[in-house]
């Protein structure tokens, strides 16, 4: 469990920290900023955890559990940014900006540490 979430608390505070620099940079945040983090970093946690234990438990369904979590990520996706530039009426250029930023900096993040949770748990290859 400990090892799972220790992931999640350094990306929380990478994110935090970004949130942080850019409101000294610019004096205050935009909400198009925050909105196009907050899909991206809640999408990556909650496959992170979802992907690890089961990685952990059994895994034989990390392959089916990750194509599922594609899935409902797909979807979410797509809903989530109607909401924001929709419902909420977010600027659309500094919204995508951020999220696509976002998007792709954390999503490389999540696969390193896929890559460092996957070696940990494969078997050992005897040559």
């Amino acid at each position: 469990m400990a090892s799972t979430l220790k992931p999640v608390a350094w990306i929380l505070a990478g994110c935090a920290a970004s949130l942080v620099a850019y409101r000294f940079a610019r004096h205050g945040l935009d909400a198009e900023l925050v909105a196009g983090m907050a899909g991206p970093l809640v999408a990556v946690i909650g496959s992170w955890i979802v992907i690890s234990r089961s990685a952990q438990r059994d895994p034989l369904s990390v392959s089916r559990r990750m194509l599922a979590a594609f899935a409902a990520k797909a979807v979410f996706f797509g809903l989530y940014v109607v909401v924001a530039l929709q419902a909420l009426r977010l600027n659309a250029e500094p919204f995508i900006l951020s999220f696509t930023c976002y998007f792709v900096g954390l999503y490389l993040i999540e696969a390193l540490m896929f890559r460092r949770l996957f070696a940990e748990i494969a078997p050992p290859v005897h040559s």
